[in-house]
């Protein structure tokens, strides 16, 4: 499993299983845990998840799904633009390791930009990584204008940035992602299947059947060639769970990647990062 080093020494791995829209149905919650402990019994190394899923219940499942496990993956959270106060941050933080049944949260983001400063929130993130309850810190929804403004309050400390990403809509092509290489930072790429609209573009169903995989693969497949990307597609079943587990098998070849291009081209002028 390819990782990526962050500022704390730790390495994220490329590929995980995302949380959101979790925890908002108590009729669905037992199939929502069943496959994040499945998920986590084939080996996936990674669980993002957020206060903002389902207000806290998508962190209560995962805490739910981590118990009693030896090991545990690497966990990824956010804290709402509206809690992100000096104060607020850090209490956000503490509820969501009660949740979580942790005692550090690997990387802690900012969920988007909201009102409070940039700089208010860093110095809490600073606060909480000294005190060991999280290993680093990042952003999500940021695009190149806003890492740019985070980079000179601190770029040496901010660790990722999750954002939309994927076949159907890849704008950080352009720059984001370019700028992001150059200082060694991942992309953490969610929704990476566009929310299941991807899966219905003819070209890729074309291509997958010549590559042998599913759409959802080969999409995914995409992302992980991609130096400096994190894959983090989410899935309340046990079926889909394991389908996306076996993109990590599948190595494509320059041929295929240029077919994939020329499909779905990369963007040729600057455009506003897309938000789900």
């Amino acid at each position: 499993m390819r990782s990526y080093k962050l500022p704390s020494g730790a390495g994220i791995p490329a590929f995980g299983i995302g949380t959101w829209r979790m925890g908002e149905s108590a009729s669905v919650r037992p199939r929502e845990l069943d496959a994040i402990r499945y998920a986590l019994d084939l080996g996936y190394p990674m669980i993002d998840t957020a206060e903002m899923y389902g207000e806290g219940e998508a962190e209560e499942i995962v805490g739910e799904a981590l118990a009693g496990r030896a090991r545990r993956p690497f966990i990824v959270s956010k804290v709402y633009p509206h809690n992100a106060s000096r104060s607020g941050t850090i209490a956000a933080c503490e509820r969501s390791l009660r949740r979580l049944r942790l005692e550090r949260i690997d990387l802690y983001l900012l969920h988007w930009r909201g009102e409070i400063p940039l700089a208010e929130t860093f110095e809490a993130f600073e606060r909480l990584r000294e005190s060991g309850k999280i290993a680093d810190f990042g952003v999500s929804n940021f695009d190149r204008d806003d890492m740019e403004e985070a980079a000179a309050l601190d770029d040496r400390r901010i660790a990722a940035n999750q954002v939309l990403y994927c076949l159907s809509r890849r704008g950080p092509d352009f720059d984001l992602l370019p700028w992001m290489r150059t200082r060694s930072m991942p992309l953490m790429a969610y929704s990476p299947l566009d929310q299941g609209r991807l899966l219905a573009k003819s070209a890729l169903r074309k291509i997958a059947a010549d590559v042998g995989c599913t759409p959802a693969q080969l999409a995914l497949a995409w992302l992980l060639a991609q130096p400096g990307v994190v894959a983090i597609p989410k899935s309340s079943s046990r079926e889909r769970v394991k389908e996306n587990f076996a993109a990590l098998d599948i190595a494509l070849s320059p041929g295929i990647l240029a077919e994939l291009d020329r499909a779905f081209p990369p963007p040729r002028r600057k455009q506003a990062l897309d938000i789900l």
